[in-house]
């Protein structure tokens, strides 16, 4: 079968490593360029181009919701005056791409090596799912995670130092989509999305 490119947009080295995992479980997607400037002001700024650029390759962009109070408003207003073109997804983390971590509480626990069940039961209702991951890697029993993903003590930094260092990799080899997506709603609308573009890809090829 025809492999079929599509382009990535994302905000940042994890957001990049969690978009592409999901996509290695829908083989017929290949992606062909991935753009990533740091943040979502490069994203913002370009969607308009990439809207207009999706009618000849699909372009698949993921933001994080942060602070805006819904999902939909952030697409609305990103794209206004424009309607999206079906080969642009615009997919939105609620409220950040950890969340989607989060939502693979077994995995994410083992991993992390802490103790109990001290994952909430639905990520996305957090405000601040970074902030709660880095908060589970202080109680691991690994010294090496503690150290990596939560910040020195009296640091005014919000992540360790080796923060995406240690978890690109769990996503890459330990992280499930599928079962991450029972417990995160956005994160199943957003492969919902990319399951819908691989299908409607594949059969105009």
């Amino acid at each position: 079968m025809t492999m079929i490119p599509v382009y990535i947009a994302t905000e940042d080295e994890l957001s990049e490593v969690v978009l592409r995992r999901i996509l290695r479980d829908l083989p017929l997607l290949m992606v062909s360029r991935s753009l990533r400037r740091g943040g979502f002001g490069y994203l913002r700024r370009n969607i308009q181009a990439w809207n207009q650029a999706a009618k000849g390759v699909p372009f698949i962009v993921l933001t994080d919701l942060d602070q805006t109070p819904c999902a939909s408003d952030l697409i609305v207003d990103w794209l206004r005056p424009h309607s999206r073109h079906p080969n642009l997804l615009l997919r939105v983390a609620v409220r950040e791409v950890e969340s989607w971590l989060l939502a693979d509480r077994d995995h994410l626990t083992t991993f992390l090596k802490v103790t109990g069940s001290p994952i909430p039961d639905n990520p996305d209702a957090l405000g601040d799912p970074k902030a709660t991951l880095v908060q589970l890697a202080r109680r691991s029993r690994n010294r090496s995670i503690r150290e990596d993903i939560a910040p020195m003590p009296g640091s005014t930094a919000k992540q360790g130092p080796n923060y995406n260092g240690a978890l690109c990799p769990f996503v890459e080899k330990i992280w499930s989509p599928s079962r991450a997506r029972e417990k995160s709603r956005s994160l199943n609308r957003a492969m919902q999305a990319i399951e819908a573009l691989h299908s409607r890809n594949q059969s105009d090829h």
